[in-house]
């Protein structure tokens, strides 16, 4: 299932409406978490779906947990930005939430750092959770920044490689790529030109190509973004220079990004039943877990399969891991009923049957090891593929950062430089691009 956290341009604007927390420390971890939670109480519950089926999906959340704690009663308001959030998480109040759930994990680090939050650590102990042994080791890392664990996994995304197995089959490819290496050579044995343009195009390799992001693509490479000093390690890491490489690879071999970005600017929209991938215009998608059944729903006149993406051939023995990223959830500093908001955080993020129920109903990767293995998850057998992918040690996340996902923006951007032929000189400009990050995160602290 999309949702807007999946469009990357939401996600960074996100990322820069967060900075409103910068000067807004709502309070000590551990304010207002002296309620009596076995008292008849109400909190307030804001989240951000909006879709029939996801509003249905959290009624029905929310609804187990009253019937599992009858003496605390949720007031739940969806469809809620970040923005909405952030201003009432800085100012409080009687109508302020008690508990939110945001798509972006790139406000993990101003949400901890700016104590917009409380530290869930404290919590997780009393209850006796070990996060490390609860969720996948990706979903632990996006929800914690220097040390505060101040929001918690509530389901994921996990990405993966779409392929049109009829063309596989047309072309001669017998299994789906493993390394980057073979994947270039699939991509161009599917590539029919036509003309000046594509009557079938192997791989749409482009940063605009819908999801074919900078830091998916590097989230493959398993590269250290920050030091241990936290500075920016954009241009020490060799994963990001061999990244940007494979990237320019591809699409100089796929035709070069000129007549690329004419054919892309002819595709459907990456949300509709039109999305090339779903037509057969492209042959073979980068992207997360609810492609599967927007591409099933379209009625596609070929088979559709599902793997990993490929990993570099030096990493071969890593192939099955992804990047991962999905929905948090945490309670506000400025909320009077944290134990009772602990008691339904708890129960959204770590119950197994809840988080099982929820995944099945929004039809996105569970957040708990113990859920991704249970025998009540129901899934269309190829999506099995993103609970692995999720699960996977060598899974990889972008970490949080005290100014959001500004790093990632300005990563990105030198993606388009660099694809474009704007900017020639790769490493001049990963050194650019670095002290770029750094100047940026000073300034933010």
């Amino acid at each position: 299932m999309p949702g807007i956290s999946r469009k990357t341009t939401i996600a960074l604007a996100a990322s820069a409406s967060i900075a409103l927390l910068a000067t807004a420390c709502t309070g000590r971890p551990d304010s207002g978490a002296s309620d009596d939670a076995s008292k008849e109480t109400t909190v307030t519950f804001w989240h951000a779906w909006s879709a029939p089926s996801e509003v249905k999906a959290v009624k029905d959340l929310v609804a187990g947990f009253e019937k599992a704690h009858p003496n605390i009663h949720v007031h739940v308001v969806g469809n809620m930005t970040d923005d909405k959030m952030n201003q009432a998480l800085r100012t409080g109040g009687a109508k302020a939430p008690d508990v939110i759930s945001s798509f972006t994990t790139n406000s993990v680090g101003k949400f901890c750092s700016s104590g917009a939050l409380v530290d869930l650590d404290p919590f997780f102990e009393k209850s006796g959770i070990d996060p490390r042994k609860t969720f996948p080791k990706a979903m632990n890392e996006y929800t914690r920044f220097e040390g505060n664990r101040c929001a918690v996994p509530l389901l994921g995304d996990a990405y993966g490689l779409y392929y049109n197995k009829t063309a596989f089959k047309k072309a001669g490819i017998t299994a789906p790529p493993k390394t980057w290496s073979e994947f270039e050579r699939d991509a161009e044995k599917l590539t029919i030109p036509q003309g000046d343009t594509y009557k079938q195009l192997g791989f749409m390799p482009n940063y605009h190509g819908w999801e074919t992001t900078t830091e998916h693509y590097l989230g493959q490479f398993s590269p250290t973004y920050f030091d241990k000093d936290g500075k920016s390690n954009v241009a020490k890491d060799p994963a990001f220079e061999a990244a940007f490489k494979l990237q320019k690879k591809l699409v100089d071999a796929l035709g070069g990004y000129r007549k690329l970005e004419t054919y892309r600017s002819g595709l459907g929209d990456e949300w509709g039943p039109k999305h090339p991938f779903h037509t057969g215009q492209v042959a073979m998608q980068l992207d997360g877990e609810w492609r599967l059944g927007m591409a099933l729903d379209a009625k596609p006149k070929f088979d559709i399969g599902v793997a990993p993406l490929p990993v570099p051939d030096d990493q071969a023995d890593q192939y099955g891991k992804g990047y991962i990223t999905g929905t948090i959830a945490g309670i506000a500093a400025t909320s009077k009923e944290q134990n009772a908001a602990w008691e339904l955080v708890k129960y959204m993020t770590t119950n197994t049957d809840a988080v099982v129920n929820f995944s099945n109903a929004i039809h996105n990767v569970p957040s708990t090891l113990a859920a991704l293995k249970s025998p009540k998850l129901t899934y269309d057998p190829r999506f099995k593929t993103f609970l692995e992918i999720a699960a996977n040690p060598d899974s990889t996340t972008a970490p949080a950062s005290v100014n959001g996902g500004v790093y990632l923006t300005t990563i990105q951007q030198f993606g388009y430089d660099y694809e474009s032929g704007k900017a020639t000189d790769l490493k001049a400009g990963l050194k650019k691009t670095a002290a770029q990050i750094d100047t940026d995160i000073a300034q933010a602290k």
